[in-house]
């Protein structure tokens, strides 16, 4: 079955999902194995950045040598495409007016999606303000949507179905000091009506509780995750 299938049987069923989004500059042994002892309760795994160093096809067969959880590529450029990988978010930055990032790097990439055989999975990407400046916002060249503008962030996302993308993701980004908040999740999901992606912020099983029950289908675990791996025992057990 098709990843995005996948996630949209469990969409279907009431099924909450966690992703777990790794930077392959910053991965460690201690990621991998908190991730193991946790399979059952992991869904996706999102590997990328805005930038990095380190070639992400190695970090993705470390991973998948360990556990047998979906890889997704989360990718920055180009530069972080991987056969390795199970399927792709084939983001578009639609909060953003940098071509680039709309279609310019999607030309670049295609290619070789084809090639390594990729499952793209279009998305809607909107950044959002989380309360400081992040590296998406900077290497995108881009200004991230005040949070508090819920009619331009829900018209974004609803210019993206009608663009034919298949989810959307609310980003704050990086080391955000809030994410998402769960009324603005819920104006989105009621209103575009597709699989909803939520990352940035998220600190506590209670944030990630609230943004689950305005409508969240995914909940996307970073810093958080790549400060503390062993912080996923206490998100797990709190959301459960």
């Amino acid at each position: 079955m098709m990843i995005f299938d996948e996630i949209n049987k469990k969409i279907a069923t009431g099924k909450k999902q966690i992703a777990l989004l790794i930077d392959p500059d910053k991965f460690s042994s201690g990621q991998l194995e908190a991730v193991h002892r946790h399979e059952k309760h992991i869904d996706l795994i999102l590997v990328g950045g805005s930038f990095t160093f380190k070639h992400i096809g190695d970090v993705i067969a470390r991973i998948k040598e360990k556990v047998s959880i979906p890889v997704i590529l989360f990718p920055g450029d180009v530069t972080q495409l991987s056969a390795n990988a199970d399927a792709l978010l084939m983001l578009s930055l639609i909060s953003g007016r940098n071509p680039e990032y709309l279609i310019g790097n999607h030309v670049l990439a295609a290619p070789r999606i084809m090639e390594y055989g990729l499952e793209p999975i279009p998305t809607g990407y909107i950044v959002l303000n989380g309360g400081k400046k992040t590296a998406v916002s900077y290497i995108s060249n881009t200004n991230p949507v005040p949070s508090e503008q819920h009619d331009i962030i829900v018209a974004t996302a609803l210019a993206g179905k009608y663009l034919g993308l298949k989810m959307i993701y609310l980003e704050t980004g990086s080391g955000a000091t809030h994410p998402a908040s769960p009324e603005l999740v819920r104006k989105v999901k009621s209103t575009v009506h597709l699989p909803l992606i939520v990352g940035g912020g998220i600190k506590t099983a209670e944030q990630l509780k609230s943004l689950f029950n305005a409508g969240a289908d995914i909940a996307v675990i970073g810093t958080l995750f790549e400060n503390n791996p062993e912080v996923l025992q206490d998100i797990i057990e709190g959301i459960h």
